[in-house]
């Protein structure tokens, strides 16, 4: 086993191992997605307890063993309580770590796609934002960081709809929930971007099967 690693991350995915273990996934900026198992998490009173939860961030100590990683520790910065605590937004989040599950692997660079993680959480948690909005402009950010994408939308639309478009994929990680859109230009820039997924991506994630079911259950009370 080699020395401790300090390892800045998100805890992207959260399984229990026994009856007191947890096996964690945990996408980190210097190493990309690792797995490590956080020993006695499950234990009440343990320190591991809440770094084990999903969306967790801050630093990570691990030890690097043959196959996988020991938390030791963990320095917890952010938990977004806001988002895991309503079902709509941890859906929405959910689904953003299903998807950086999907995109990321071990040893590659992982600090695009854990910075864009992060900043979409912070914009569920924008009242100003609508969460449609934010879950288009994370699809279509995250394809870009895979490559998968076209400098102009796959089809012809309004200016607005075409400025959104190349505005998310130039701008930094930083500035990308700062713009803000009519329903109809949404509407278009939608479109563009179910293209680009049905395109490069090929799953379904259960993250939004579940989003759609709420939708389908809300839209029939309200008919």
């Amino acid at each position: 086993m080699r020395e401790a690693a300090e390892l800045t991350g998100m805890v992207i995915k959260s399984a229990p191992v026994g009856e007191y273990d947890k096996r964690l996934v945990v996408l980190t900026r210097e190493r990309g997605k690792i797995t490590a198992f956080a020993r006695g998490a499950k234990r009440p009173g343990s320190s591991l307890m809440g770094p084990s939860r999903p969306f967790a961030f801050g630093t990570f100590k691990v030890f690097e063993g043959r196959e996988s990683y020991s938390l030791q520790s963990a320095q917890i910065t952010r938990y977004f309580e806001e988002v895991a605590g309503e079902i709509e937004t941890s859906c929405y989040g959910q689904y953003f770590l299903e998807v950086a599950d999907y995109y990321t692997r071990e040893n590659l660079d992982g600090s695009g796609m854990l910075l864009l993680v992060y900043q979409s959480l912070r914009a569920l948690m924008n009242p100003n934002i609508p969460n449609p909005l934010v879950q288009r402009v994370f699809e279509l950010k995250a394809m870009v960081l895979n490559g998968e994408y076209t400098p102009k939308p796959p089809v012809e639309v309004c200016d607005s709809a075409a400025y959104a478009w190349e505005y998310v994929i130039f701008s930094p990680l930083e500035k990308l929930y700062t713009f803000a859109v009519t329903e109809e230009v949404f509407g278009e820039f939608e479109k563009c971007v179910k293209i680009n997924k049905s395109r490069y991506i090929d799953r379904e994630f259960h993250s939004l099967e579940i989003l759609r079911c709420l939708g389908e259950k809300g839209r029939s009370l309200h008919s």
